[in-house]
């Protein structure tokens, strides 16, 4: 439990302290828990997931009223603490602009909504879990979301021969932190449902660290000087998927966007055109 830093005093300080290093050991002492490959780098194999509000705004934000008001409290924004470290997305003037219209005209912009594919980061923290299969040369990581998925070289890199949705991932290890690379996004993806975004020139580099047997830390440093006026970055913990029978399933969510988006192009009948008509 946190102790108010006024009531403390030097004693309270003391504690706190010591309460802090402690904690600090054990996570020390759990991260070598984690599973290891043959070649003693931890294996990151397994199904993980974010548990959070990232996935709604990045930033610090309050409960807010959803986008389709009929949806009641259950299309509703919930509360959460910013990700971003310093608190806010360092955006430029116009930029930030373009992100309040992107909020105000969500619905028919946010990609998720058309089954687009969420890019990176936005992929980690969608409230649905992906999957890392880890070799001793390359990672693929598979995401439920609309069966997203990326290939991490581990060996071989090169740079991508076309921008894509989910862009171009190039990993290594440093320690026991896995660090990759992302680029050549398209430039379409958002960072979340609040309008953040990134263009094409977005280059984001990702920080897996072990932190216990069964989670995660993650971090993402995001650059895009067409964007924002300097680099910043996003931390959250990921947690491993402990049911006995955890697995990623299948979301194909186009079925559930065809009307959406080609409904009027069915064709209609003689009885709904003569409708129209007289209306």
């Amino acid at each position: 439990m946190a102790l108010p830093l006024e009531k403390t005093g030097s004693a309270g300080l003391t504690v706190l302290g010591a309460a802090v290093l402690a904690v600090a050991g054990v996570a020390t002492a759990n991260a070598q828990d984690f599973p290891r490959n043959a070649a003693g780098k931890p294996d990151f194999t397994g199904v993980w997931q974010a548990l959070n509000e990232a996935h709604w705004n990045l930033e610090d934000h309050s409960a807010a009223a959803g986008a389709v008001l009929e949806l009641g409290a259950a299309g509703a924004t919930p509360p959460g603490y910013g990700y971003v470290e310093g608190g806010t997305i360092p955006y430029l003037l116009a930029a930030r602009a373009q992100r309040d219209d992107n909020y105000v005209h969500r619905l028919e912009r946010d990609p998720e909504i058309k089954c687009y594919l969420p890019g990176v980061p936005r992929a980690t923290y969608m409230p649905q879990p992906f999957q890392i299969l880890q070799s001793d040369s390359d990672i693929l990581i598979a995401y439920q979301y609309a069966g997203a998925h990326r290939h991490v070289f581990m060996e071989n890199h090169t740079e991508a021969p076309a921008d894509t949705w989910m862009g171009w991932s190039n990993g290594r290890f440093d320690g026991d932190t896995l660090i990759i690379e992302v680029t050549s996004q398209n430039g379409e993806t958002w960072l979340d449902r609040a309008g953040n975004f990134g263009s094409a020139n977005m280059r984001v580099t990702e920080r897996y660290t072990p932190r216990g047997p069964n989670h995660l830390w993650y971090e993402a440093t995001i650059e895009d000087p067409t964007v924002y006026s300097r680099p910043w970055k996003i931390s959250m913990p990921l947690y491993r998927r402990m049911e006995p029978h955890a697995q990623i399933l299948e979301f194909k969510c186009e079925e559930f966007v065809e009307d959406l988006m080609y409904g009027h192009l069915r064709k209609r009948s003689v009885e709904e055109s003569s409708d129209d008509a007289n209306d």
